[in-house]
């Protein structure tokens, strides 16, 4: 299995400290695992996921979209609930 980034996510990850890197490393480990945890968007944003985890016990959201035919996962984006669906219409 692929896990891809975009390099958007990967601006957001620089930002993260190394405890919060490390839920976030637990949580793409869980998607690895089964990408289907997360629930499938509808609407403007029907191509993605998101699956919720907390991260220093703040709820965080990662989207990514999931291909079954080819087996990658690709990561878009992290954040708080706040502003989170807007940004990634941006996107």
């Amino acid at each position: 299995m692929q896990v891809l980034q975009t390099p958007r996510f990967a601006k957001q990850v620089k930002k993260l400290k190394a405890n919060q890197k490390q839920a976030l490393d637990e949580a793409v480990k869980a998607l690895v695992d089964n990408p289907l945890l997360g629930v499938q968007k509808r609407g403007d944003l029907d191509y993605l996921r998101v699956y919720k985890f907390n991260m220093l016990k703040q709820q965080t959201l990662l989207a990514y979209s999931y291909d079954d035919g080819k087996i990658i996962i690709n990561l878009l984006g992290i954040g708080s609930h706040e502003n989170f669906y807007r940004d990634l219409k941006r996107f």
